[in-house]
């Protein structure tokens, strides 16, 4: 019984490190999409600002 008692416990104390790493990971994420939103509209607006010229490769850029 008392065996069963310890792994019990072990268990718990395993389940509850678990949620808090969970609960952390949920705040980094929603934190990180907050940021690849923030990057993405700041990006939209650069492209609607400057004419989205993208120089690609190997072209060579307009005052050449």
């Amino acid at each position: 019984m008392e065996n069963l008692e310890e792994q019990l416990a072990h268990l718990v104390r395993t389940v509850e490190d678990l949620s808090d790493i969970v609960a952390k990971q949920a705040d980094e994420i929603t934190t990180l999409n907050r940021r690849v939103h923030m990057l993405m509209q700041r990006e939209g607006e650069r492209e609607a600002a400057g004419g989205g010229a993208v120089v690609m490769g190997d072209e060579q850029p307009p005052h050449y």
